[in-house]
């Protein structure tokens, strides 16, 4: 939980663009932006790697420690909204942060940490899936957890566990389609002749084979043709006196 949210010395940024972002960015700090709560959005920068760090350790709640100002309130709570990444989606390079209280309730993805060994993986060629790795809840910003914990332990072949089947910390709402899979085991061979049983089969899905060119309409007429012509010399050499 966020008891204490993590600081982060910020200054205003009197300028904005590409080319003044870039400067930035080569001096190690990153560009951000703070909305919210009826005031102007307000241009900051703050130091690169040690947001970084602290992103990377799931924290999305923070104090900004900045001087007063027409935009800003002295440490300033704000929530971490959206991340803008490079073309290569490893280096974050922008920031948007929103301003909140501590009763204000908030809406955020929230990392699912799978804990346990799950039973199913016991049969040959079980494999655990885990297509729905974030669920989206609300939640008073002091009760935002860094992660949910979904035990997969009594988890069978056949069987998977949805976000409805997720015990989530009281006055927490999921926002997540209920019906969505957190996790499931399925059988890598149950896979494969499902695959098989989609492909086409019988003779009507054998491809063609040709063995030997077939002769066009004129050369067939042509073969025909001489074949009947050749037919008469034979029988007027066997009719042929003997001398």
């Amino acid at each position: 939980m966020h008891e204490k949210a993590p600081m982060l010395s910020v200054k205003r940024r009197e300028r904005v663009g590409t080319r003044y972002n870039n400067r930035l960015r080569e001096a190690g700090s990153l560009p951000a932006v703070v909305y919210g709560r009826g005031k102007e959005p307000v241009a900051i920068a703050l130091n690169h790697r040690d947001f970084t760090r602290l992103v990377s350790k799931g924290e999305k709640i923070f104090r900004l420690d900045v001087a007063a100002d027409a935009g800003f309130e002295a440490q300033q709570m704000v929530l971490l909204r959206d991340l803008q990444f490079d073309y290569l989606g490893t280096n974050i390079v922008h920031a948007d942060f929103t301003r909140v209280s501590l009763t204000d309730r908030v809406r955020t993805l929230v990392p699912v940490h799978l804990i346990g060994e799950a039973k199913g993986l016991k049969q040959a060629g079980a494999i655990l899936m885990h297509p729905v790795s974030e669920l989206e809840v609300e939640c008073v910003v002091t009760e935002l957890p860094d992660f949910i914990e979904v035990n997969v332990a009594e988890l069978d072949v056949g069987h998977a566990i949805h976000a409805s089947d997720v015990k989530l910390p009281a006055n927490m709402k999921l926002l997540t389609d209920p019906h969505a899979m957190v996790a499931q085991i399925v059988v890598q061979a149950e896979i494969v002749v499902a695959e098989a049983a989609a492909a086409p089969t019988g003779e009507a899905a054998q491809p063609e084979v040709i063995t030997a060119k077939k002769p066009a309409e004129g050369e067939a007429a042509a073969g025909a043709a001489g074949a009947k012509a050749a037919a008469p010399a034979k029988d007027a050499k066997a009719a042929a006196p003997k001398k």
